[in-house]
């Protein structure tokens, strides 16, 4: 396992992120055995995985529980544990009842990296980050991260606070933040952890054509609103340019002899800023498949045919880093 630095801090953290929503078991993804959960998270550690994503918000607080039963006395530097302060819970009073219900339900006294999901344009940063601050001078927060900030709110944090990282959806279908995030974050040593590596599983190669992926999944700026039931951007989607770049990048992968799902998670890891990829694993065998998919490079000739064939889709999308809201309704600015 390869392990980078998370900014300027001195956490190495492994290139593969366990994302830990989908062990929820919520509304989203279904049951959950818990089980399985658990066995994904010991099989994780076992793998060198050391850094675990999760949230407040993910299937209301289960997501971290069973991250605290599950490292129930395991030894606590070999893992680092993120979790998340939701949107509506930025004032002070709110966000320290919040972080303090998430180390209950983590069954730990730190947060090792503690990010704020989504900015919240009511409620003065300033305030936010005093009282991460003050969370911080008492130990149960060690450093602060953010979620889905644009350049606007991440030069805003920075001039108040550093930041470890910034977590943002990204893949080689929805390029967008490397127009303006990218650079900001590589200038101020901000690390990018992205999510939604491979577009619902649109980049598994598990679907031929547009035509087979289910509503449930094509809810991004990719699609057309006219055709999927779940799509609400408001723009006209770019279909066209979506279904050239993934026949394409499976033409690519054939043609090297990877399979989809590894070639993408690999470009990532060879692009700038970025220091680990959040990938979500349900049981033990899902957590083996990531760790395999990003145990090898690719040739530097397959990264720039990956990325030259994803330049028009990339152009098509623009600059709006929301993958799901169009410009006029980005909640990322």
């Amino acid at each position: 396992m390869e392990y980078r630095q998370l900014g300027k801090s001195e956490l190495e953290v492994s290139v593969i992120t366990m994302g830990c929503w989908a062990i929820a078991g919520d509304r989203l993804w279904g049951p959950q055995d818990e089980s399985d959960a658990i066995g994904a998270l010991h099989a994780a550690v076992d793998l060198g995985v050391n850094f675990f994503d999760s949230a407040e918000g993910y299937g209301a607080g289960r997501s971290e529980e069973l991250i605290g039963k599950a490292f129930k006395g395991i030894r606590r530097d070999k893992i680092v544990v993120a979790t998340k302060v939701s949107q509506q819970n930025l004032r002070p009073a709110d966000l320290r009842k919040a972080c303090e219900n998430s180390l209950r339900n983590l069954n730990m006294e730190t947060i090792d990296v503690y990010y704020i999901h989504w900015p919240n344009w009511d409620v003065p940063l300033g305030d936010t980050l005093g009282e991460m601050q003050r969370l911080k001078g008492e130990g149960k927060i060690r450093f602060v991260g953010c979620s889905n900030f644009g350049p606007r709110d991440l030069a805003e944090i920075l001039a108040l606070e550093h930041v470890e990282i910034n977590q943002l959806a990204y893949n080689l279908l929805f390029r967008a933040i490397e127009y303006d995030i990218v650079p900001l974050c590589v200038e101020h040593q901000v690390s990018i952890a992205p999510y939604s590596p491979l577009l619902h599983g649109i980049l598994t190669g598990k679907f031929s054509t547009l035509a087979d992926i289910p509503d449930e999944r094509a809810r991004t700026r990719h699609f057309a609103q006219s055709h999927h039931s779940m799509v609400r951007h408001g723009e006209s989607g770019a279909e066209t340019e979506t279904a050239h770049a993934l026949k394409a990048i499976h033409d690519i992968c054939e043609a090297a002899g990877r399979p989809m799902e590894q070639a993408a998670l690999a470009w990532l890891l060879a692009q700038p800023g970025v220091a680990t990829v959040i990938v979500g694993a349900r049981n033990p065998a899902q957590i083996r498949a990531n760790v395999e998919a990003v145990s090898s490079k690719l040739p530097d000739d397959v990264l720039k045919a990956l990325s030259a064939v994803t330049e028009p889709l990339k152009v098509a999308l623009g600059h709006n880093p929301d993958m799901w809201q169009g410009q006029a309704n980005s909640r990322i600015r």
